[in-house]
């Protein structure tokens, strides 16, 4: 996943994608880039690491104009050690064009191969978001061939861009001396949203939050297959420009990925966190009577509106038992998991007055690999808890995911091929309790009956883009970044 962010202002832009970015940075720890326009001239400073980190005010003072773009990157294919793979990315012809991108192209390696011997044109990384940007580029220049640049070009070139991708995109990009040109992809699985300021200036970005933090006002979501394009002056232009298009968001941003003050697709995130409280709830229930459960208590953080919302459908009090370090730093992974254990507790550890000799239910927003919901029973444990229960807000982890969240393969995936009595056993809980796959959809799409659906392709295998299959989850595996250091937290990670 990544955070984009792309702005048409009167005024210089810098800080404004700056602090845009930094509203972003829960989409992606791993590199920062902006790229700022001022006559017809592209300055760009991008790096590994956090915004805070890249940018300084030599940086900054580096990155004049009124329009530029940024992304914050966390890398799931490529190399994420290459500076070179750090967004945006460029390319100079036709008119000069710099691209950001949230999401991740399931033809990607076919693509490649089309970029070589059919458009003749080279990438120099592994990053399908190069890919994607050299594919803008061919259909531009092949709607344009030496004549001025119009709207309608733009427009026809994104519906070649849509003809040739396959899997989830959310694009913003700029092109020199013409605008900001951005587009969804005809399922809309990755965000991309619109806001307007009071001085007329336009941001897209990923989510409602870096534009109300920014003191832009939400207009709407981009709607999925549909293309936003921005003239230099402000003016605004929209397209539908994919033949078919379905709004099928990635479920997996409500239930952890967004922050919970974003609007998604007209659903606000906390709402549908509280929402899948209620459906746990009721699932509970029927496994675990309240009267055996003394104190529900968060995993940080995501968790919290989801465990809230139980413990008072169930009439227990909520506490909170986890106190997370924000400021511990990352962990190297070494051989064996003892590394990994000093780095959870390193990150969260427990506060023993509210687990000693009660019936403690945890709730997490869910689970992947397992190891860290092992480590978090145990601290509970250890901490005097007479029995631990665990509730998922979201349903079994089962099935990779391709669309640009760095989901583990199958095989590390703790609910791949087992029942919940195996995973409960892996993980120490007295009982595990999953939200279900169908309760989760239907209160969600009550927040928003406008949706077609949602993919939720991790929990049920169905990949909403038709075009998966075994041999493609093979190769993305493959091709995932193998990162040296830990994520923020193995917490934040659900490991």
């Amino acid at each position: 996943m990544c955070g984009i962010v792309g702005v048409i202002s009167s005024s210089p832009v810098n800080q404004l994608i700056y602090d845009s970015l930094l509203l972003l940075q829960h989409r992606g720890q791993d590199a920062s880039g902006i790229v700022t326009q001022k006559d017809r001239k592209f300055f760009m400073h991008k790096a590994k690491g956090m915004v805070k980190d890249v940018f300084r005010t030599r940086n900054m003072r580096g990155l004049p104009g009124n329009s530029g773009i940024g992304q914050v990157r966390y890398p799931t294919a490529g190399n994420a050690d290459s500076e070179e793979e750090a967004q945006p990315f460029y390319v100079n012809a036709p008119f000069g064009i710099v691209m950001a991108h949230n999401g991740n192209l399931t033809n990607a390696h076919a693509l490649r191969q089309e970029l070589f011997s059919t458009d003749h044109r080279h990438t120099n990384t592994e990053s399908d978001s190069e890919v994607l940007v050299n594919i803008i580029a061919h259909e531009l220049e092949k709607n344009t061939r030496g004549i001025p640049l119009t709207v309608d070009n733009v427009f026809d070139a994104v519906a070649g861009v849509h003809a040739r991708l396959k899997g989830s995109y959310a694009v913003i990009s700029l092109i020199a001396g013409h605008g900001l040109l951005a587009f969804r992809d005809p399922y809309g699985i990755r965000p991309l949203c619109i806001g307007r300021a009071a001085d007329g200036s336009v941001m897209l970005a990923s989510e409602s939050v870096a534009l109300e933090g920014t003191g832009f006002q939400l207009e709407r979501d981009v709607a999925p297959g549909e293309a936003v394009f921005v003239a230099l002056d402000g003016t605004l232009h929209t397209r539908q420009c994919a033949p078919s298009s379905q709004l099928y968001p990635c479920v997996f941003e409500f239930v952890y990925l967004a922050r919970p003050d974003s609007v998604l697709d007209s659903i606000s995130v906390y709402q549908a966190r509280l929402a899948l409280g209620e459906g746990l709830a009721k699932r509970l229930i029927s496994k675990v009577p309240p009267n055996e459960i003394d104190v529900v208590i968060p995993i940080p953080e995501s968790s919290r509106p989801s465990a809230m919302q139980l413990a008072q459908l169930i009439g227990k009090p909520y506490r909170e038992g986890f106190v997370k370090n924000r400021y511990v730093g990352r962990t190297f992974i070494m051989p064996g998991q003892q590394v990994r254990k000093k780095s959870v507790r390193q990150k969260l550890n427990a506060v023993a007055s509210e687990f000693k000799g009660r019936n403690v239910l945890l709730v997490d927003d869910s689970i992947v690999r397992g190891t860290t919901s092992r480590e978090i029973v145990q601290m509970a444990r250890e901490a005097g808890a007479k029995k631990v229960y665990l509730a998922s807000a979201a349903p079994p982890v089962r099935y990779p995911n391709v669309y640009g969240i760095d989901m583990p393969t199958a095989e590390e995936l703790v609910a791949h091929d087992r029942t919940v009595e195996e995973i409960q056993a892996i993980i120490g809980c007295d009982a595990l309790i999953y939200q279900d796959v169908d309760a989760m959809k239907k209160v969600l799409r009550e927040l928003n009956p406008k949706l077609s659906g949602f993919d939720a392709s991790c929990f049920d295998g169905i990949y909403v883009t038709g075009d998966v299959n075994a041999a493609d989850i093979a190769r993305i595996n493959d091709n995932r970044v193998q990162v040296s250091l830990d994520d923020e937290a193995s917490i934040d990670a659900k490991a």
